[in-house]
This record gives C-alpha cells, sequence and structure tokens, in this order.
C-alpha cells in the first residue's frame, strides 16, 4: 500500500500539497538535502522514495542502527565515481547527486554525522535524514545548517479514513476478505495518527478471522492501547512543558491528565516530584508558602513508596499546586538581583553592616554606625542597607 507518487500519498498538505514547498521543490527539479522530522508511521521514508522515484535519481538508504561510517563512505564514493563517469551537460538524468536516505538519523554519533559534511556540502549526495527526534538536539550543528528542516505531523482523521478506504478498495488480499466497517473510532484512536499501526491493527483483527471491524472487535483484539511515550526523547519534553504549563494555569484537569499520560508511560515518578518541587516555589511561592511544604513531602513520600502507590502523592500535589494562588514575585526578583549583580560587579559592603570581631577592623569603622532594629520600637528603624550605588533600587515587587 506504499504510494509511488505525490497524489497517492496521504497527510503532509503543508509540504506536498499544492504549492506547498516540497511539491514545488520536486516540481522544479532542484532539490536540496533535507531532513524530515516527525512521529512514527507519517510517511518520512515514503516521502523520500517518492521524491527520488519522480526526480530519476539514484536511490540509497542506510538506517542509522545498523550502518556506520564505513557503509556511509561507501555510498560516497560510488556517488564520486558515478559522477565522474558521467560527467557532462548532457549527463543521463540518473547521474545526478544520487539521494542518500539515512533512517533514524538522530541515532549517528557525532563522527558518523561529520562523515557526511563534505559529500553534503560539495553536492555528491542529497542528504535527506529520518528523525522522531528534535534535530536542533540530536543532530550536529554543521550538519543541520546544510540541511533544511521539515516537520511532518501526526496523520489526523480524515487522512486514516482516507487510508482505510484505500486499503478496503485497492488491496486484493483484503477485498478477498470481505471485511465490512461499523465503527470506527476505535481503530483511529488505537492507532494514534499512524499509519502504519493503522494498518498493522487491520491485518491483526482480519487474521482472527473476524469479518466486522467496530469498536467492541478492535479493543478486544489489541487489549491494552500502547501510550506513546519516549523517557529520553521529544514526547518526554513536550508532556512535562504541558503538565507544568497546565499548572501554572491552575487548570486541574489538563494536569491530572498529562500527569497521568506521563505515569501511563512509565516516566521516574522521583523525576514528577522534582519537578513539582521546583514549581511550587516558582509559580506559588509566596501566594502560597506551604506548597512548597506539601511538594516536598510529597517528594519524599513518592520516593520511599514507589509505583503504583506513588501516584496518589502526585495527584493530590498537582491538584493542590493547580488550585492555589500563582506568584513568582520570588523567581523575578532574584533574577532581576543577579543581573544587577553581573551588571555592576563587587560593589563594597557599606562599613557599618561589616562585622568587626578584631580591634583593627573596629579601628576601620567596620561596624560603626550599625542600628539593631530590636533596639527600637516595632524592632525597626530606617537604615541603608544595599551599596550607595544601588539605593532606592527595587528588585522585589508586591502584587
Amino acid at each position: 500500500m506504499r504510494p509511488k507518487t505525490l497524489d497517492e500519498y496521504i497527510g503532509q498538505k503543508h509540504l506536498v500539497g499544492e504549492g506547498a514547498i516540497l511539491r514545488k521543490m520536486i516540481e522544479s527539479g532542484n532539490i536540496a538535502s533535507f531532513i524530515l522530522w516527525g512521529p512514527p508511521g507519517v510517511g518520512k521514508t515514503t516521502l523520500a522514495r517518492i521524491i527520488a522515484h519522480q526526480l530519476q535519481r539514484p536511490f540509497y538508504t542506510l538506517s542509522a542502527v545498523t550502518s556506520g561510517v564505513k557503509e556511509v563512505r561507501d555510498v560516497i564514493d560510488k556517488a564520486k565515481r558515478n559522477a565522474s563517469l558521467n560527467s557532462g551537460l548532457f549527463a543521463p538524468a540518473d547521474s545526478r547527486s544520487p539521494i542518500l536516505f539515512i533512517d533514524e538519523i538522530h541515532r549517528f554519533s557525532k563522527s558518523q554525522q561529520d562523515s557526511l559534511l563534505g559529500a553534503v556540502e560539495e553536492g555528491t549526495i542529497i542528504l535527506i535524514g529520518a528523525t522522531t527526534e528534535n534535530p536542533s538536539f540530536e543532530v550536529i550543528t554543521p550538519l543541520l545548517s546544510r540541511c533544511q528542516v521539515y516537520v511532518l505531523k501526526s496523520l489526523d482523521k480524515e487522512d486514516l479514513l482516507e487510508l482505510l478506504n484505500r486499503v478496503l478498495t485497492k488491496d486484493e488480499y483484503v477485498k478477498s476478505l470481505g471485511l465490512q466497517i461499523q465503527d470506527t473510532e476505535a481503530l483511529l484512536r488505537y492507532s494514534g495518527g499512524d499509519a502504519r499501526k493503522l494498518l498493522n491493527i487491520i491485518e491483526l483483527v482480519s487474521n482472527s478471522g473476524a469479518k466486522i471491524i467496530d469498536n467492541e472487535t478492535v479493543t478486544k483484539q489489541l487489549q491494552q492501547n500502547p501510550v506513546a511515550y519516549d523517557k529520553d526523547g521529544e514526547m518526554h519534553y513536550d508532556i512535562i512543558s504541558a503538565f507544568i504549563k497546565s499548572v501554572r494555569g491552575s487548570d486541574p484537569q489538563a494536569a491530572i491528565y498529562w500527569l497521568a499520560r506521563m505515569i501511563e508511560g512509565g516516566e521516574d515518578p522521583k523525576f514528577i516530584a522534582r519537578r513539582l518541587v521546583i514549581l511550587a516555589s516558582e509559580d506559588i511561592g509566596l501566594a502560597n508558602p506551604n506548597a512548597m511544604l506539601l511538594a516536598n513531602t510529597c517528594f519524599d513520600v513518592v520516593n520511599k513508596i514507589g509505583w503504583p502507590e506513588g501516584r496518589i502523592p502526585l495527584a493530590e500535589t498537582t491538584i493542590y499546586l493547580a488550585t492555589c494562588k500563582k506568584d513568582n514575585s520570588a523567581i523575578l526578583a532574584i533574577d532581576a538581583a543577579l543581573a544587577k549583580v553581573r551588571e555592576t560587579g563587587n560593589l563594597p559592603v557599606p562599613l557599618y553592616l561589616r562585622n568587626a570581631p578584631t580591634s583593627l577592623m573596629k579601628e576601620l569603622g567596620y561596624a560603626d554606625g550599625y542600628k539593631y532594629p530590636h533596639d527600637f520600637p516595632g524592632h525597626w528603624v530606617e537604615q541603608q542597607y544595599l551599596p550607595d550605588e544601588l539605593v532606592g533600587t527595587v528588585f522585589w515587587k508586591k502584587d
């Protein structure tokens, strides 16, 4: 069912739809190296193959899981030999720079990525990389600067239904099964925007002997929805970001949902608890100092009891923090003070604020003139505590 042309390609209209950037590049025949970044099963490999086929370029494919520097150099050497044998203005189309497709390019080490630089720079090869991870973190800067990055999105409901219809009407084997679609809600939900997963589900259900695909049949066959969550990847950072922003935004419903996503995905409970402690001091702060006490207690409890019971104090603390009043004046104050320190350097401490443990220091005027607040009514007295250069500076601003 892999599409052969752009017109058969499903999804990613922002890249390959009429007038979109990749379609225009392909139609012009001039293509530069680029990286496709997107979740699994959205058509990265398929798009690379379509481009190579449509431009009639030699197509080499490597997987970063099984290939290394040697395999990369072999392809580059082959491309160079091909170019030298077929040079000239009227060289055949397939002698032009071949396309090297590297799947999971984020798994290449720095040295492996370095081995691509010269060939990409000189145009010996056109590199198309595919990655599920953020290239900003996983691809070396020199290579990233030589490649455009295009972001692919999860397939939406309409895309998946189009794919489903194509399978039922075009695939000869599936047509022979006489499958009937009664409900698609579970099928689409379990697919999670992944075309490959959708096809796998159809295969699984059909192999069970079922003739009718409905919510009950799909759920029964799959038993459990494997939640997409990569503790070391982009999803990890996206979900913790959504979790923190939901608590900060005082939305307990969203906060508890993102907490559940992390728990179900196998996130380290201490990581979640640690972030709650930070959030309590950063976003709630002086509006409710007890928030940090509760968050710190939550961290201790989770550290002691682990899973699955740890979900309960995490949920309690998440809801409590989400419903607290918010105040970030403390972090604003310390950041403003740090900026001033970096700007003004080591301003001297006024002499009267210094201790005088020795007679020499007393003779030099250390501690001379200091007013002890408890000697005054209300335990307070007007006195300058900032260096002379900073008198009148306001770091902490009360709401």
